[in-house]
């Protein structure tokens, strides 16, 4: 019988290039490319500029506008330049711009790469949460009867508002038997409380306080502060000045705190990267940095972009630490589940 087809090659056509050959043909033209160093040195000064904000970001001056802060409070977000920069380096066949931005994604995952990962275990003998509820929450009730359904033990309310409080205290009262409010900040526990009293922060009103908790595991320390608000002004920069102060006097409070452990919570108005947190930070562990899911944003709910609502820990072991679905708040709330030792 004759045969049925011809050859690619018989018909007058070329056989298809083994992708090995194709591959070591690409190479060899990419070596003859003298403007491949060339090419791409915008790209690569741009990945060497947010490579040296990441390692020296404690650098950046405050003295204007607060710009270190700024930087420090969304710091994590600059990994989002990584894929663009690269995909455009690619697109230039830019060999200086492909090291420098490869540079740039082993200086992130070294300081923020440990964030992505689960931290989370399976301890812990104390449940705490926080929550933000907003003064201007249109459904009080409804956001109280969520966050008891996390199953806390122990529960921060920050930016209470007085005519909401009694929604607050009957929502909660039948999961938790003791509680207190000290200006707009409160504190329930399924434990008794006991010294509670309310924390100078240098704001000239309440928004921060102090109790012992008398957990099965022994007495506990707790802070619930409301740290001032910080802005971003066209004219002013980022203006923290008054929740920096505030962080300070928080800050002193942890240091003459007589108990061994201690948890504070609630809204810092800051990140744990944020230096002006440092009098904080320094003293305390951050649940979400040793035993989180995620960066754990919390804030704006819609689309949280920064880890401002805080539970941090001295003298305890944090286990695991999360967000709760979002309530009728501009923040999430957050929990985190602790190993308190006798």
């Amino acid at each position: 019988m004759a045969q049925a087809y011809m050859t690619e090659k018989e018909n007058g056509g070329s056989e298809p290039e083994p992708s090995g050959s194709r591959f070591r043909r690409r190479l060899a033209e990419l070596r003859g490319d003298r403007g491949i160093w060339r090419r791409g040195t915008v790209l690569a000064a741009i990945a060497l500029l947010i490579s040296l904000v990441m390692i020296f970001h404690a650098e950046l001056p405050n003295d204007v506008g607060n710009l270190g802060s700024l930087t420090e409070t969304f710091l994590p977000w600059l990994g989002l330049a990584v894929p663009v920069l690269l995909a455009a380096a690619v697109f230039r066949r830019s060999a200086t711009a492909l090291l420098s931005i490869v540079l740039t994604a082993v200086i992130w995952m070294n300081l923020f790469g440990g964030l992505v990962l689960d931290k989370s275990g399976a301890g812990g003998n104390l449940v705490v949460a926080t929550h933000n509820v907003d003064a201007d929450n249109p459904d009080p009730r409804a956001t109280a009867v969520a966050v008891a359904g996390s199953g806390a033990d122990v529960l921060a309310l920050t930016e209470l508002k007085g005519s909401a409080v009694p929604v607050y205290e009957k929502a909660l009262a039948g999961t938790y038997k003791y509680h207190d409010v000290e200006g707009t900040v409160g504190l329930w526990s399924k434990y008794p409380l006991s010294a509670a009293r309310s924390v100078d922060i240098r704001m000239g009103w309440t928004r921060a306080m102090r109790a012992t908790i008398d957990t099965p595991s022994g007495p506990v320390a707790a802070y619930v502060a409301h740290l001032p608000s910080v802005r971003v002004k066209l004219n002013a920069g980022f203006t923290a000045n008054q929740r920096d102060n505030s962080a300070d006097a928080l800050g002193a409070a942890l240091a003459a705190e007589p108990l061994k452990k201690v948890i504070a919570l609630g809204d810092f108005n800051g990140t744990m990267n944020d230096r002006a947190l440092s009098e904080v930070s320094s003293q305390m562990r951050s649940t979400q940095g040793a035993a989180g899911d995620g960066f754990g944003f919390s804030w704006p709910a819609q689309f949280p972009m920064a880890r401002i609502d805080q539970i941090l820990v001295r003298g305890i072991r944090p286990e695991a630490s999360w967000t709760l679905p979002r309530t009728g708040s501009d923040h999430l709330p957050v929990a985190a589940r602790v190993t308190v030792k006798p």
